[in-house]
């Protein structure tokens, strides 16, 4: 079977990146059992310093767009768009993206420049649960880690390595509410159309600062 260091290391080793990101999140009810939100997001990379992500889910869609000059968070249906100097890294925009207005991709840790080393530094527990031909439609290889605060179980192509499934849940978290990643549509090292890494749409909406919606 594939270690987690050879899959995540082959995502690391790639120029460019787009895959499709399906996230289903649980959030607590009023009546006790949770309540399931989902996104959907398209992203792209192209490393050291491009990113883009358009977001649609169980709310208002949203688009990042990162040129390596420009930093873009948009969102369509306000027309509104903050904007900012682009940081050097990819790791760099996903950073400033979370400080300063709270924003979190669950597939963080795929697009980074080394996403091994930094989920390596907090693994506690390792194992291999076994093999799977239904995630993804392909065999995959699945494995489960500690690490941190959270406890994962990952679904890892066979053939490809690539990353086809993440299911965590945190263990300070009394509800252990389950978070869920699929990834599909993977292209590794593939061609980019010009123009993906910026919007004009975005670039003309009416411009707000960046922002945590933290309570005042």
């Amino acid at each position: 079977t594939v270690s987690l260091p050879v899959a995540l290391r082959t995502v690391a080793a790639a120029k460019t990146l787009s895959f499709t990101a399906l996230t289903t999140y649980e959030s607590p009810s009023k009546l006790g059992p949770p309540l399931v939100y989902t996104t959907l997001s398209q992203v792209s990379v192209k490393r050291p310093n491009q990113l883009r992500v358009l977001t649609a889910g169980d709310g208002p869609a949203t688009e990042v767009y990162d040129d390596g000059k420009t930093l873009l968070a948009y969102a369509p249906a306000e027309n509104l768009v903050a904007v900012a100097e682009a940081p050097a890294t990819v790791d760099g925009a996903l950073r400033f993206l979370h400080e300063s207005a709270a924003s979190y991709f669950p597939f963080a840790d795929v697009v980074v420049a080394d996403p091994y080393g930094d989920i390596a530094e907090g693994i506690e527990v390792a194992f291999v649960v076994g093999q799977s031909k239904v995630v993804g439609g392909i065999l995959t290889d699945v494995v489960a880690v500690a690490v941190g605060a959270s406890f994962q179980q990952i679904w890892i192509g066979a053939e490809d390595h690539l990353p086809r499934r993440l299911r965590a849940i945190y263990v300070h978290d009394p509800s252990l509410l389950r978070h869920d990643l699929e990834l599909s549509n993977w292209k590794v090292d593939g061609d980019l159309a010009e123009g993906t890494f910026t919007s004009a749409a975005a670039s003309a909406a009416r411009r707000i600062p960046f922002a945590r919606p933290d309570p005042k």
